[in-house]
């Protein structure tokens, strides 16, 4: 690690593109001030941001880490902190920080922080690293790497612990997460990563296929029928069964499950993991356009359908909870309209849509291999 002269630190964010940029620009805003109030020795630092993808091609965790360490020795900078929204794994769990004291280095698995306020745990603990690298917290005596981090990093409820660094590995000191809530919170870091909201406008020729079946099915009788016959409890299992058709059409379509060829236990945990965020992100992403739906199907209701002519039709006179279950069932119908429509969706539309740019070229490099073995194996 080299220091700067005139007490200034020279911090670079070395983050991956995406999500990681974004939470790494919003960050050095502030980190500079933060870090000066902070450091024991009146320290002042500047701060740095670059944006590359660093994590290209690879989940390994050893290449990862020389890459920064590379990327580091080449650059006007005293510390590298790396951001990647890759859920690392190390020796079968999941990597939270690894830091390097020699190198001057960290990298931060930012799934691994949760989905919840990822944005001021991930400052704090880029806050931790670097003052843990530079060795200038204050009220601090320990040498470095001998005093445990805070801020995420501690907790009776944290489910993040030191992690056993083996002797041929850069790091010096690991924190990791595992058990069940550590699982969980990965998993939770994983869909905030994809930020599945987004799903929603990527999906037009779905959405827009959607809109049209509601619209259609708003002013149709027999729905009006259906909707005024139907139970609640009909209607909970019309919403379900729509939102799950339009989830597993989307998955099966876009050929969005993860398949591994390993038989290894760590494969098929990395597999699991990746299949339950997609189905997280997917799923909120639908549930989200279902009550965009309902709330659409309402409006349009309000303003075409005759009360008079409703009355007539289904001899129930409409009033606020008429045009409520109406829009509920019209929904639940929209959304399998919706479901036919994603399959105009390009593959790749969808991916984006449901996935970060990270997840996607992960995504892609395993269909590229999979096509490269399968022209092998037929050239055989």
């Amino acid at each position: 690690m080299r220091v700067s002269s005139q007490d200034v630190t020279v911090v670079a964010l070395l983050a991956d593109p995406d999500a990681p940029t974004d939470i790494a620009r919003r960050m050095a805003e502030v980190l500079a001030d933060r870090l000066a109030d902070r450091s024991a020795r009146g320290r002042r630092f500047h701060v740095e941001v670059v944006s590359e993808p660093f994590t290209a091609g690879t989940e390994d965790l050893s290449t990862v880490t020389r890459r920064i360490v590379d990327r580091g020795s080449g650059g006007p900078w005293d510390i590298v902190v790396a951001l990647t929204d890759l859920p690392l794994r190390s020796q079968g769990r999941g990597l939270v920080v690894d830091l390097s004291y020699e190198h001057g280095v960290a990298l931060l698995s930012l799934p691994a922080l949760g989905g919840l306020r990822l944005q001021t745990r991930a400052r704090q603990a880029v806050e931790e690293a670097v003052l843990s690298l530079t060795g200038g917290r204050t009220g601090s005596g320990a040498p470095p790497g001998h005093q445990p981090l805070r801020g995420p990093f501690a907790g009776r409820l944290a489910p993040v612990h030191r992690g056993q660094v083996a002797e041929e590995e850069i790091a010096d000191l690991r924190y990791v997460v595992s058990g069940a809530r550590g699982y969980l919170r990965v998993l939770g870091g994983m869909v905030r990563a994809n930020r599945p909201w987004r799903l929603v406008p990527g999906l037009s020729k779905a959405l827009a296929a959607a809109l049209a079946t509601g619209a259609v099915a708003t002013v149709n009788s027999t729905i009006w029928d259906l909707a005024t016959s139907l139970s609640t409890a009909r209607l909970v299992i019309a919403t379900v069964g729509s939102v799950a058709l339009m989830i597993g059409w989307l998955i099966v379509d876009a050929n969005l499950w993860h398949r591994t060829d390993e038989v290894s236990p760590e494969a098929r945990k990395k597999a699991a993991l990746y299949n339950a965020s997609t189905v997280l992100t997917v799923g909120i992403g639908v549930v989200v356009c279902y009550v965009g739906l309902v709330v659409i199907n309402l409006v349009w209701a309000l303003f075409i359908l005759n009360d008079r002519l409703f009355a007539a039709t289904t001899r129930t006179p409409l009033h606020a909870a008429g045009y409520w279950t109406l829009a509920w069932f019209v929904a639940s119908v929209a959304t399998v309209g919706g479901a036919l429509g994603s399959g105009l969706e390009s593959d790749e539309a969808i991916r984006a849509a449901a996935y970060s740019k990270r997840e996607q070229e992960r995504r892609s490099l395993l269909l590229d291999d999979r096509d490269d073995q399968r022209g092998a194996s037929v050239a055989d």
